[in-house]
This record gives structure tokens, sequence and C-alpha cells, in this order.
């Protein structure tokens, strides 16, 4: 099980482009690229990250999705294909970079009232996978507070319809949409493509990987159970570190524990 870092990480801190230095320097084997802007939806920018990333292999990459996830969905047949246009921009970008799987938040639930319909969803989200595969990517719903997959029992519905599509499992996430990342996992199954980490303290603030209370050492046991075969990727917001250092000191941490030396 390979520890990677995404870009995500240093976003306000690095450019796209300038993170792969720093990954390497890190200790991550393996990245997500988090495309950031719509400058970076486009061709030449893929060919850029191929130039930089140097050793790095890309596993995944990852948009900035409200700029145009959400309106995938719409019903509006003229909004909905103009998003695809963007949706196939970024899957290019993947293709070019060698990214085998793309997190995707789609759908919003910005209003507490907003009901998401699993069914139409699922099935919407079949045919964008069968896009993605166009590609030869994996399209991967997301587990998301604030998004579609925000609910275990969401995701039952819309993998009936939707055969061709894997899951990121956002562990953060997952607690804050008030439900044990247990319960994700037994919905999930073999649907998982990716695992999102970071930490969080006793009264649920973001925090470095090994600062917090969040077990590692037994969703790594439970990954291994499950016979998961992808990598652990570490998400942390810019605000959560000040020096590079210490994300380098959350990967030491993770392997130990997939080493079986428990890292305190």
């Amino acid at each position: 099980m390979l520890v990677g870092i995404s870009t995500a990480t240093y976003f306000t801190k690095l450019v796209t482009e300038n993170s792969f230095s720093v990954i390497c320097r890190n200790g991550g084997k393996i990245a997500e690229v988090f495309l950031t802007t719509y400058s970076e939806f486009e061709e030449d920018f893929g060919h850029l990250l191929n130039e930089v990333k140097g050793d790095t292999e890309i596993y995944s990459i990852h948009s900035l999705s409200t700029a145009f996830e959400p309106q995938l969905f719409n019903k509006a047949e003229r909004t909905r294909k103009d998003a695809e246009k963007f949706f196939r921009k970024v899957l290019r970008v993947g293709q070019i970079i060698g990214a085998k799987c793309y997190t995707f938040h789609g759908s919003t639930r910005m209003k507490k009232t907003q009901v998401i319909d699993p069914v139409f969803f699922g099935k919407r989200m079949k045919e964008l996978g069968d896009i993605a595969l166009e590609y030869g990517i994996t399209l991967c719903l997301e587990t998301v507070h604030w998004c579609a997959f925000s609910t275990p029992d969401f995701f039952k519905v819309v993998k009936e319809y939707a055969p061709n599509i894997g899951v990121t499992l956002d562990v953060k996430q997952a607690w804050q949409s008030g439900y044990d990342w247990n319960e994700y996992l037994d919905v999930i199954g073999d649907r998982l493509k990716n695992v999102h980490l970071c930490d969080h303290d006793k009264d649920g603030n973001i925090c470095m990987i090994g600062k917090g209370v969040f077990p590692f050492d037994k969703l790594i046991a439970r990954l291994k159970e499950d016979g998961y075969q992808g990598p652990i990727i570490i998400e942390q917001y810019a605000k959560d570190y000040d020096s590079y250092d210490q994300v380098g000191d959350s990967v030491q941490y993770l392997n130990n524990i997939i080493g079986g030396i428990y890292a305190h």
C-alpha cells in the first residue's frame, strides 16, 4: 500500500506544477493532481505536468469541482452539455498524465432542503462513467458531506445504476457527515479505488496526520483485510502546517503503520 500526497495539500502555497519536487522530498511515491482552475484544464497544462513530475506516479486527478461538476446533473441540456466540455477537458489532462482515477464530487447540497434523487444521480453517473472510460479513467465518486455522497445509504442505490464507477473515501468528510468510516466501507465494498487522509483532534478540528485522534492503524488494517489495492493519499489544507517537512512526517507516520512499526 503506497502513501501518496495530493497537490491540493500545497494549494495556495505552491502552484500545481511546482508541487512534485516537494512531494518527492516529502517521501510521496504517488500523487493525486488537483486541477485548481480553468487554465489547468487544458492539454498544454497536462504536457507541462508530464515534463515536471519526475519519477512521481500520478494515480488520480481531482478538479475544482464547483467550477462545472454540479451542472453535469442539470436537467437543462445546453447547460449539461457545456459542463461536459469541461469534464472532457479534465479527463484529457488526466489521460495525458497517466491518471487511473478521477476523484469526483458531482452534485452539491448547498441548501438544507435539497434532495438528490439517487436513481437519477446513479443513471447519470453511469453515463459520465462511460465517458471517463473513453479516456482510460475510472470515475470515482467521493464521500463529501456537502455533496451527493453524504451518507452511506445514498451509495447503496447509486451503485446499482452505475456499475462502472469507483469510490474515493475521504475520512475527513466521513466524520464531518456524522457517520463512521466503517459504515462507508461496508457499503463501498470492492468499489473503493482511492482514500484521502488527514487527522482531527477530539473537538473535530483538522490537524496533521498523527497529531489527532483518528485511528489510522485500524483504517489500514481494515483496508488490508478488505484486499484494497490502491494508495492512501494525504490531503491536508495549507493552513494545517507551517513547514513542508510536517507533510513528510505524515508520510513516515503512515509508512510506519503499514510496515508494522506504530508511530506515536
